[in-house]
């Protein structure tokens, strides 16, 4: 499923537009994305969690030379599942 599919099935599920659903589904993912930029974790009880977690940085190898590269600090977004979404996909 891609955002084109959840925008037609966030349509079909609440009788709105096309148009009003892409909208709706836009500023669910801004508030995600904003709540994540802030260092906020975004807990959808019975989904799931997002969270961001830091990353040290690391010494890797090039996989063609062998050669040690450096890895950079970062940060990462990382979902963890609820039980109910669990549950329904078992």
């Amino acid at each position: 499923m891609n955002k084109m599919d959840l925008i037609a099935a966030v349509a079909e599920e609440t009788a709105l537009p096309k148009a009003k659903a892409a909208e709706v589904v836009d500023a669910v993912f801004n508030a995600i994305e904003n709540a994540l930029k802030n260092k906020e974790e975004v807990r959808l009880v019975g989904f799931g969690t997002f969270a961001t977690a830091k990353r040290k940085a690391t010494t890797g190898r090039n996989p063609r030379t062998g050669a040690p590269i450096k890895i950079a600090a970062s940060t990462s977004v990382r979902f963890k599942a609820g039980k109910g979404l669990k549950d329904a996909v078992n």
